[in-house]
């Protein structure tokens, strides 16, 4: 497949979609209700003018939890793709530079944590971790971070053998300022790219540790847990779940 040309109408529908989400999680959670705050009388509503999407079963706005679980997953992401990108690409460019044995005993490591699923690895480190926001953050660079070890050590591995290289070297440099300085940003470019990538990688890696209760727990807003809290609902409905609800609470009264 070729590249996109800039005046691809698909680009701005898809930059549209992306600054639509970024949006909606920052200025979002200002136009809607807590999305903590239960309300016994309007256990699980359908859609309505007051409640766009209805409410859970704790009587929580599904719209307040969703925009919440939004705000929370993009940074989340965010952090954890950043993490990845500055601890990967550091690493990478030490062994690319150092090569020897210092390279090889870094590449087998990396070989080992490639030969698990990113998310496979994300869910082990979370689940020994424990479960909070910084446990999720840090699983899912661990389990990102190889990927930009590969990438940086393969560019490394080939500008310092450039003619710049070689002269900054000859000037006197010591050999930190040269892979930091000289070398190490003419390396960043491909992982930049993949630094994209993980962001949305990270999204679904953090909704779904919540999902299967190793990430984020109730009752934090977030859409991994809110896919968990609704799959009861898959095949009676809200509506149905409402009226169950409303049958409980008058035998219990």
């Amino acid at each position: 497949m070729g590249s996109l040309p800039a005046r691809d109408p698909r680009i701005y529908v898809g930059g549209g979609i992306l600054l639509a989400l970024i949006a909606l999680a920052l200025i979002g959670p200002h136009f809607t209700s807590d999305p903590l705050m239960p309300d016994p009388e309007s256990i699980l509503q359908p859609p309505s003018s007051a409640e766009l999407l209805g409410t859970d079963n704790y009587g929580r706005s599904v719209l307040a939890r969703v925009v919440g679980g939004a705000q929370l997953d993009l940074l989340i992401a965010l952090f954890a793709a950043v993490l990845a990108f500055v601890v990967g690409s550091l690493v990478g460019g030490f062994t690319g530079f150092a090569g020897g044995l210092v390279d090889d005993v870094m590449m087998r490591l990396v070989d080992i944590l490639q030969s698990f699923p990113a998310f496979l690895l994300a869910l082990g480190v979370a689940a020994m971790l424990g479960n909070e926001i910084r446990n999720v953050v840090l699983a899912i660079a661990v389990a990102y971070c190889p990927y930009f070890v590969r990438i940086v050590r393969g560019e490394m591995l080939a500008a310092r053998v450039t003619p710049y290289a070689l002269a900054a070297r000859a000037v006197g440099n010591p050999p930190t300022r040269v892979m930091l300085y000289h070398l190490l940003p003419n390396c960043l470019g491909p992982s930049i790219v993949q630094l994209t990538l993980c962001l949305g990688y990270s999204i679904l890696d953090a909704a779904g540790l919540s999902f299967l209760g190793i990430g984020i727990r109730p009752p934090t807003a977030e859409w991994g847990v809110l896919v968990a809290e609704g799959t009861q609902y898959v095949n009676s409905g809200q509506r149905g779940g409402a009226c169950l609800s409303s049958r409980y609470w008058t035998s219990t009264d």
